[in-house]
């Protein structure tokens, strides 16, 4: 595979020890630059190219936070068994999936034979259950609160237009809704496999993937990360993930869960690597190395920008691969390639490099 170091846990290298070391260097090199530019790890978004796809329909389900919109794409060959959740990132906008805006994996997806379902909305969410609203000191922020961006992705640039007020004037229930809520409306009015189904995601959506996964191993048997944050218990990992929260829609981590206790470990793939090895969860695990590539070049502040968070990113799934590989497991294939920062374009190639390996374990 051209460009993509592609290779199972157990035969991963270098040793562990090493890998250790190197993860410190690299994970205190990466804070140091990321943290005074005042860069956070929303990180920087591509302008909106694909934009609309008018296959997709708007299937709108009830939940703890009201009414949430998901967009749902039909495989080509119009089956219900096989399914993939597409997760959004850090500035995940109200009216589409980041992915439907930026990329056209869907068109690839959908030819494979695969249904492809996109939840709208949640910036800064993590797709988790959170504890409360998002306030500041007891004080609401849901008038303020602006989810700008191009499109979402782990950043952006510019103003969609529209202020997100969903998980500051209520509580993010976003866990719940997507597999209890969403995954039964689709059995119940489109006759979707509950079961069986694989979930990937950028940026916080790639962290949030294998969550989903680890403790819904019935519904989700593949999960995919690319660019995640993996190590959130990482020193000084809360805090940067704090920045990113504030930057991207004004939400306080505070309100998600409390630091270092078990609802916040409950979150971190890290430490919850075992499950995923014991439930045999297919998985893609993959960074860029912070590296442009030529087509980067076209943007040079998104370049700038996205370099640091890469470096970041590759640092914690790094570190993920070294506690994988200390289980033993072997169901996980990691992707590096030699060249791609924190955005659609990295993104969006390593949907094209997966699908082959996601086809053959869902459904």
């Amino acid at each position: 595979m051209r460009g993509v170091i592609a290779r199972r846990a157990h035969g991963g290298r270098p040793g562990v020890r090493r890998a250790g070391s190197w993860l410190k260097r690299s994970m205190l090199m990466s804070l140091a630059v990321l943290l005074p530019l005042g860069a956070s790890v929303a990180g920087p978004g591509a302008t909106a190219s694909a934009a609309f796809n008018p296959a997709g329909i708007d299937f709108w389900v009830d939940s703890e936070m009201g009414p949430i919109k998901s967009r749902v794409f039909r495989a080509a060959d119009g089956n219900t068994g096989r399914v993939v959740y597409a997760l959004d990132g850090m500035r995940a906008r109200g009216d589409l999936n980041g992915w439907e805006i930026e990329t056209e994996v869907v068109r690839e997806l959908t030819k494979w034979n695969i249904n492809v379902v996109m939840p709208v909305g949640g910036p800064s969410s993590f797709y988790a259950d959170w504890n409360g609203p998002s306030d500041f000191l007891g004080l609401n922020t849901g008038s303020a609160g602006s989810s700008s961006g191009s499109s979402s992705g782990s950043a952006a640039t510019g103003s969609s237009g529209w202020t997100e007020t969903l998980g500051k004037t209520n509580t993010y229930k976003w866990e719940t809704f997507l597999t209890k809520h969403l995954r039964w409306a689709l059995r119940d009015r489109l006759g979707f496999n509950p079961n069986n189904n694989g979930v990937f995601g950028l940026s916080m959506g790639g962290s949030a993937a294998l969550t989903l996964a680890a403790y819904h191993p019935d519904q989700f048997s593949f999960a995919g990360s690319y660019s995640g944050y993996l190590n959130n218990s990482a020193p000084g990992m809360r805090e940067a993930l704090r920045m990113a929260m504030l930057s991207a829609g004004g939400y306080n981590i505070d309100a998600m869960a409390p630091p270092w206790g078990p609802q916040w470990l409950r979150m971190d793939p890290f430490v919850f690597a075992p499950r995923l090895k014991d439930n045999n969860t297919r998985l893609w695990i993959a960074a860029g190395s912070g590296l442009p590539g030529p087509a980067d070049a076209t943007a040079p502040l998104d370049m700038i920008q996205g370099m640091p968070l890469e470096a970041l990113a590759l640092v914690n799934t790094r570190a993920f691969q070294v506690r994988m590989m200390s289980l033993g497991a072997g169901n996980v294939t990691y992707s590096f390639p030699p060249v791609g920062v924190h955005n659609w374009r990295n993104w969006e190639s390593e949907v094209y490099r997966m699908i082959p390996d996601m086809s053959a374990h869902i459904g």
